[in-house]
Parts: structure tokens; C-alpha cells; sequence
């Protein structure tokens, strides 16, 4: 990015992302640069959702790749999940 600015990097990252087949996004990694103080907003524009990846991750060791899991495994730490205790 030529400016290094939230927007510039966030309008790209958007038109990118979208003309990518679903199927070959895997993940986006942020440096702590300036370009990436507008995160939320990507995230929200692009549909990701590391919040629910970091509640996933609790389940399967670390090095444990996702695309590993059984469908009964991941059947079961949905189940855990959806059925966990929230604040009143």
C-alpha cells in the first residue's frame, strides 16, 4: 500500500477477498501496522469471524489443523459450544 492508510488497505482487502473463490480464503494475518487500525471493519465487510475460530480453537490441541477434524468431532465441539453457559 503506496499510503498505508486503514481505508486505502480496507477498500482493497474487501475487493480482493470477494473475487476470491470462498473455498481459497483460509485466514488473514494483521501486523500492528497503521494500515490495519480499521480491522473491525474489515472484519465485518469480509464476514470473518475470529471470534467463533478462537472459541473452535479451545477444543483440539494447538497443532491440531482444522481440516483434520471429523465431522462428528466438529459436530461435537459445535454441541459444546452452542450449549455452554452465558451471562444473565
Amino acid at each position: 500500500m503506496p499510503d498505508k492508510v486503514a481505508a486505502a488497505l480496507n477498500k482493497s482487502a474487501v475487493r480482493d477477498f470477494k473475487a476470491t473463490p470462498p473455498q481459497k480464503r483460509n485466514t488473514l494475518t494483521l501486523d500492528n501496522g497503521k494500515e490495519f487500525a480499521g480491522h473491525k471493519s474489515l472484519s465485518q465487510a469480509l464476514g470473518l469471524n475470529e471470534h467463533t475460530n478462537g472459541l473452535i480453537r479451545q477444543y483440539p490441541p494447538k497443532k491440531i489443523p482444522f481440516d483434520t477434524l471429523t465431522q462428528k468431532e466438529l459436530d461435537k465441539i459445535v454441541d459444546k459450544i452452542n450449549n455452554r453457559p452465558r451471562k444473565l
